[in-house]
């Protein structure tokens, strides 16, 4: 028993690292039953923590991100905010009053013009659309020339007559011997005409 006690502290006299302390002396440690004083410091471990971290130590939910809080987030964003949908709202007020509509009126009908040109003929569609109870029904001559830019100029003349009928949406559809940037129509009835200016695409 002797010889392997003195053959264990051999060995531990002979170990390199035998000069080392491997662990801390129990001189001046705790006594047997005394309570030991941890010292954390929970406010400086987060001082450095992430955001997420902290908000889950405070029980915050995260602020999350919206559009409007950006729109909003200082004055530069809230002017130009407010001049967007002033915007918004004047395009709306004068799409509803009618300035932006490219349409006429013939005796209660609604009149929409376009044209194409293809291989020196110009096709005009012309659309119909009744717009009041004693819209027009009948005949409607049409005329359509060039534009004439001085009064020595001299273009042919097209005409050609349709007829609106009682229904409330109706189509025509012509083409026109001749091309031009852009084209004039009249169309008349026993009581109205209407002089059109229009460019064919």
């Amino acid at each position: 028993m002797n010889n392997d006690q003195n053959n264990a502290e051999n060995a531990a006299e002979n170990r390199p690292n035998a000069k080392y302390a491997l662990s801390n002396s129990n001189e001046g440690g705790p006594k047997a039953g005394e309570k030991l004083n941890f010292y954390y410091n929970r406010e400086r471990r987060l001082e450095n923590a992430p955001d997420a971290v902290k908000n889950n130590y405070k029980n915050e939910q995260p602020v999350r991100f919206g559009i409007l809080q950006a729109l909003v987030a200082d004055k530069p964003r809230r002017f130009l905010l407010i001049v967007i949908v002033l915007m918004c709202v004047g395009i709306l007020a004068l799409s509803f009053f009618g300035y932006f509509d490219t349409s006429y009126i013939l005796e209660g009908n609604k009149i929409d013009i376009t044209a194409a040109g293809y291989e020196g003929t110009t096709i005009v569609i012309i659309r119909k659309t009744a717009k009041s109870k004693d819209f027009y029904s009948g005949a409607v001559d049409i005329a359509v020339s060039v534009v004439v830019q001085s009064e020595q100029e001299l273009y042919p003349v097209y005409y050609h007559r349709i007829f609106f009928t009682s229904e409330n949406e109706e189509g025509y559809r012509f083409a026109v011997p001749f091309e031009g940037p852009e084209l004039l129509m009249v169309m008349q009835n026993e009581k109205n005409s209407l002089h059109i200016k229009f460019k064919p695409e």
